[in-house]
């Protein structure tokens, strides 16, 4: 409150204000990475007794710019500081500043151009500036000869720079009525009579809410007739110069008039280009509507374009390449795409001095690269040397553009990567880099080039020292292909045991033991491992519901799924009281099919050793909840199902019996809906009866036919083990795809 002392007749008065914020939200600036805060100022001017005497309300907003906020910032950090510098916003709203910061630390601009990006061009450049309040009379000039069409369309053209001026042009319905047919009927007489008033109406399609004008008057349609007839005339142009250059040659003599000819073309070239740009730029925010940009699409909007990558004005082939790029996503642009040959005229924009086009281009590639036959013609273009030579180039690795290299080079890139990892020291690697390495070590022969020599003892000692949940991602990749590159991980087995602890941060410690997981090495001693970091209380622990996060769970699930492949493993998890808390979690988990498989793998691990098959078939009621999930709509778990009752079966009768007569129950089930929606005057088709009319089942007992129940045969051999065939298609991914073996 301020306390205001004011002389009147020689007596001292005090007025008082008393003043409250009231109503304080927050939002993220639309342009600028800022903060506003909208509230409310309440003042309330108090007499000298206290009383309210005048009062007031104004809503107020501050903006609070965030110059420091950057890709690397912490957040946190950034939003206590925030709330301390702004005392309008209360202590309760931290978390919601962290959330506004996050966004916008993670918000991407589409880059639009801007009316204002556009300037005179010669051949319309006007010494008189216009005036909103005569635009009658610059209306009057478009029906005047040529020449007083372009002085009246740029003069309104000056006042469409202005988004200003927009409203109150929409509203002069006679003027853009006059615009659209001068355009529509003069467009051929005059190239800059068409570039001037398509200028203005680009303008307003800069405006998402002026899109509704710009379709009413037909320029959109309009505007590919004019881009379709340009690049007819450009080829005219072509034909004709290289005749004239034909001639030349034979005859010194018409040299000058080459050059004049030449020069000539360059100047109409340029007239053309321009033209060409803003009528592009105009469809490019048109596109914004998926409807329009289909309309688009079946005038050959791509064709178009991909022929006039064939030019040389960089600005004009930045508005192609934006506007191939939005395209790319869809699957038939994409192959018009690889049927005009794009790609081998893409490549010759790399690299580039322009720095915006080169980074255009390359996130185009990008969308191109996941085609098959596009990646061959990458190769072909030579796009592979040049995308090499960009890999330093650090504002490229901010924009994501490297991944490209991945689907393209492969591991002809990976070399260069490397050394920038490793040469990163101790300071934060940058996410992109470590992001395509990490797709990198998803492929089995690049994870055999990085882990030769000291390559994975370089990343391991990474990843433990800084706790680099993102290097641990790199080495998880690396660790699920077979053959020499898991063996050698028996060397730091111990290094990720160690990790997996309740003080380590649980991202990481997800990535450890998804990494462990991956190990199925004959040579490991897991018993050994479990004993010696004591990891069986903290596996069991975490599989209570809701005691972590669930992707912790469910790798700490394909976790017991691996060790207990070793029978001694699988021995001391059963006794620590492990099955039955794997029970309540399938209870709890029941509708996640991908829980739900890991731990049938389990059970189906756990009944294969003799160890643990009488625990899980005498002790608990795993079969009873495999019966349940023998007919599941997820064909991965019935393979993993079906394989563990087929064992269970084989060791316990009494279990056996249950699972032929739930069998028989499907089966039969199966069959009378097949029976019930046949017509009865179908009866007789050899589907249901022999050709002597003898049902199917023959006349013996149904319960007698051995081919409708389960059975071991090629799975149990008769020592017990388990057959060579299953266990091969099970490594394979045969057997449950969303097992542990092909999850990642």
């Amino acid at each position: 409150s301020n306390v205001y002392l004011w002389k009147s007749d020689r007596l001292f008065c005090f007025l008082v204000i008393h003043r409250r914020v009231k109503g304080c939200t927050l939002d993220v600036h639309p342009t600028e990475k800022a903060l506003v805060v909208q509230y409310e100022v309440e003042a309330t001017i108090l007499g000298e007794l206290g009383e309210p005497m005048v009062g007031e309300r104004k809503e107020c907003q501050k903006i609070i710019r965030l110059k420091s906020l950057n890709a690397s910032t912490d957040t946190s950090s950034l939003a206590r500081k925030v709330m301390e510098e702004c005392r309008l916003i209360h202590p309760s709203k931290l978390r919601e500043v962290e959330q506004l910061l996050f966004y916008l630390q993670n918000r991407k601009h589409r880059k639009r151009i801007s009316p204002r990006d556009f300037k005179p061009y010669a051949g319309v450049e006007l010494d008189e500036e216009a005036s909103i309040n005569s635009i009658d009379e610059y209306v009057e000039l478009l029906y005047e000869d040529i020449q007083e069409k372009i002085r009246g369309a740029t003069l309104i053209f000056q006042l469409a720079r202005n988004p200003d001026n927009l409203e109150e042009l929409l509203q002069n319905e006679t003027a853009l009525g006059a615009l659209a047919r001068v355009l529509r009927e003069d467009w051929k007489q005059s190239v800059d009579l068409a570039t001037t008033i398509t200028y203005i109406f680009f303008c307003f399609s800069s405006f998402s809410q002026f899109h509704g004008l710009v379709t009413h008057f037909k320029i959109g349609a309009l505007c590919m007739n004019i881009i379709e007839h340009e690049l007819k005339r450009y080829d005219l142009w072509q034909d004709e110069l290289q005749k004239k250059k034909k001639e030349f040659s034979d005859n010194q003599n018409l040299k000058k008039e080459h050059e004049k000819s030449f020069r000539k073309y360059q100047s109409l070239l340029i007239k053309q280009e321009q033209l060409l740009r803003v009528a592009l730029c105009l469809l490019l925010n048109l596109a914004e509507d998926t409807r329009t940009e289909l309309k688009m699409r079946n005038k050959n909007i791509v064709h178009m374009l991909v022929k006039i990558l064939d030019r040389e004005d960089e600005e004009l082939l930045l508005v192609v390449v934006s506007f191939l790029k939005k395209l790319s996503i869809f699957l038939e642009n994409k192959n018009d795409m690889a049927e005009t040959f794009a790609v081998e005229k893409l490549a010759r924009l790399i690299p580039s001095e322009h720095e915006e086009l080169l980074s255009t281009t390359l996130r185009l590639l990008l969308n191109l690269s996941f085609d098959t036959s596009l990646r061959s013609q990458m190769v072909q273009a030579g796009l592979v040397p040049k995308l090499s030579s960009l890999l330093g180039n650090q504002s490229l690795l901010s924009n994501n553009c490297v991944f490209m290299f991945l689907n393209i080079c492969g591991c002809f890139v990976f070399f260069p990567l490397m050394k920038m990892v490793f040469d990163c020291g101790e300071e934060k690697m940058e996410a992109e880099l470590i992001s395509l390495c990490i797709n990198l070590a998803a492929n089995k022969s690049n994870a055999q080039v990085i882990c030769e020599g000291n390559g994975l003892k370089m990343l391991m000692k990474r990843a433990v020292k800084m706790k680099d949940v993102l290097v641990m991602k790199m080495i998880r990749n690396l660790s699920q292909h077979n053959g020499p590159t898991k063996s050698l991980f028996l060397d730091h087995v111990g290094d990720l045991a160690a990790q997996i602890s309740e003080e380590e941060a649980e991202e990481f410690v997800i990535e450890c033991l998804g990494t462990l997981a991956n190990l199925t090495i004959a040579d490991l001693d897991w018993a050994l491992v479990l004993k010696e970091y004591n990891l069986v209380p903290f596996l069991k622990d975490r599989l209570k519901p809701g005691s972590a996060e669930d992707d912790l769970i469910l790798e700490v699930v394909i976790m017991i799924g691996t060790v207990s492949m070793d029978d001694s493993c699988a021995a001391m998890l059963a006794k620590s009281g492990i099955i039955p808390a794997l029970i309540e979690l399938l209870n709890a988990q029941q509708e996640d099919d991908e829980f739900v498989c890991q731990i049938v793998y389990v059970f189906y691990q756990m009944v294969f050793h003799k160890a643990t098959r009488d625990v899980i078939i005498k002790d608990t009621q795993a079969p009873a909840y495999l019966i349940d999930l023998m007919h599941d709509n997820n064909a991965e778990i019935r393979k993993v199902c079906d394989n563990t009752l087929d064992i269970i079966a084989e060791y316990d009768e009494e279990w056996g019996k249950k699972i032929q007569t739930e069998k028989f129950r499907w089966y039969n089930g199966q069959w009378l809906e097949m029976v019930e929606n046949r017509q009865m005057d179908e009866a007789g088709e050899p589907f249901l009866y022999g050709d002597d009319g003898e049902s199917f089942v023959g006349n013996g007992d149904i319960l007698e036919r051995p081919d409708l129940f389960y059975s071991a045969d090629g799975i149990i051999g008769a020592d017990g083990a388990i057959s060579p065939e299953f266990y091969t298609d099970f490594q394979n991914g045969e057997l449950g795809q969303t097992g542990y073996l092909s999850r990642y």
